[in-house]
Formats: structure tokens, C-alpha cells, sequence
């Protein structure tokens, strides 16, 4: 077994203030989450990580949860609660309309879903 020996345990970790331009969700490993990843998974900007009882769902800027396509995909009609309930946690704002589910990196870009003052960033 190889030990790794860090003399100063300040150096070990960085903190980076630079915002990450990321968003996601973290899935349970369950039918449904298993098929919504599988299907986000061919989205661009995506990256899917699965673990044993989780599965990561990250993506750039804005992830877009098209219930209509995942509806189809999972083989009956899910609805915005079908997705609060395969999740365990998320990061990002959450948008939630009659039939997306978005998540945006930046609260800005949101602004044309919610209405608290921002003005989309151009």
C-alpha cells in the first residue's frame, strides 16, 4: 500500500471562488432515475456519473428535463412531482413549469421563468 504524506494539510486543499457555470442533480438508482439519466445522458453539455445508490446528473449552463421525452422513455406520463421524488438533492436554480423541469447554473438566466428582479445578462 502506497501512504501519501501531505507536511502542510493547508496546501492539501484549494478553495476557487470562480463560479463553476454548473448545475445538477443527484438521482436515486431506482427504474426511474435510471431511465431519466440514461436520457439525459444524450443531451449536449451532460455528463452522467452513476453510483451505487446515486446517479449524477451535471450539466454547463442549463439542464432541461422534458417530461414529454421522458414520458415516453420511462413508458407512462410523469409529471414535475415524478422528478422530485427520483431526486435527492440538487444545485443550481430550479425552474419547475407544467412540463420541464430546468435547472439553471446561473440565477440570471432564469429570470425569464421567475420574477425577482433580475434582468437576463446579455
Amino acid at each position: 500500500m502506497t501512504t501519501a504524506t501531505v507536511t502542510d494539510p493547508n496546501k492539501a486543499f484549494q478553495q476557487d471562488n470562480t463560479a463553476s457555470n454548473q448545475c445538477g442533480i443527484t438521482l436515486m438508482n431506482t427504474q426511474d432515475g435510471y431511465i431519466i439519466a440514461r436520457v439525459m445522458a444524450t443531451k449536449k453539455d451532460v455528463k452522467i456519473r452513476e453510483l451505487p445508490s446515486m446517479i449524477r446528473v451535471d450539466g454547463i449552463k442549463k439542464i432541461d428535463f422534458d417530461l414529454a421525452e421522458l414520458s415516453t422513455a420511462v413508458g407512462r406520463e410523469l409529471y414535475p412531482a415524478d422528478i422530485e421524488e427520483v431526486m435527492s438533492t440538487h444545485y443550481g436554480r430550479m425552474v419547475v413549469t407544467d412540463d420541464h423541469v430546468y435547472l439553471f447554473a446561473n440565477p440570471e438566466d432564469a429570470a425569464e421563468y421567475i420574477d425577482f428582479g433580475l434582468k437576463p445578462v446579455k
